[in-house]
C-alpha cells in the first residue's frame, strides 16, 4: 500500500482490506461489509433507493452494486483497484 496522507488514519482492518484488494492473484473472499467500511473511512458512501452504492474517493467516483452474497466478485475487485489507485491508494 502506498503511503498517502489519508492512509495514516486507517486502522488495521482497513489496511488489511486494501491489501486484499491489491493482492495477486485476486482474492475471492473479500467481504462487502469490509469494503464499505474501508470506503467510508477514505471517502463517502451513499446508498441510493435502487440499491446501488455511490462511492467517492478523492476525485474518483463509482456506482457499485452490492453482491448477492457476502463477498465481492472479481470484477468489483478490479474496479476497486482502478478507483483506489487513481485516488492515490495502491500497492507499495
Amino acid at each position: 500500500m502506498s503511503s498517502s496522507p489519508e492512509s495514516q488514519h486507517l486502522d488495521n482492518r482497513h489496511r488489511n482490506t486494501l491489501r486484499e484488494i491489491f493482492q495477486h492473484p485476486t482474492s475471492h473472499n473479500i467481504e462487502w461489509r469490509a469494503v464499505t467500511s474501508l470506503l467510508e473511512a477514505i471517502g463517502t458512501v451513499e446508498v441510493h433507493h435502487d440499491g446501488k452504492v455511490d462511492v467517492r474517493v478523492g476525485p474518483e467516483r463509482e456506482f457499485l452494486e452490492p453482491p448477492a452474497g457476502k463477498d465481492i466478485d472479481e470484477q468489483m475487485v478490479l474496479d476497486l483497484r482502478r478507483m483506489l489507485a487513481s485516488a492515490g491508494y495502491g500497492p507499495s
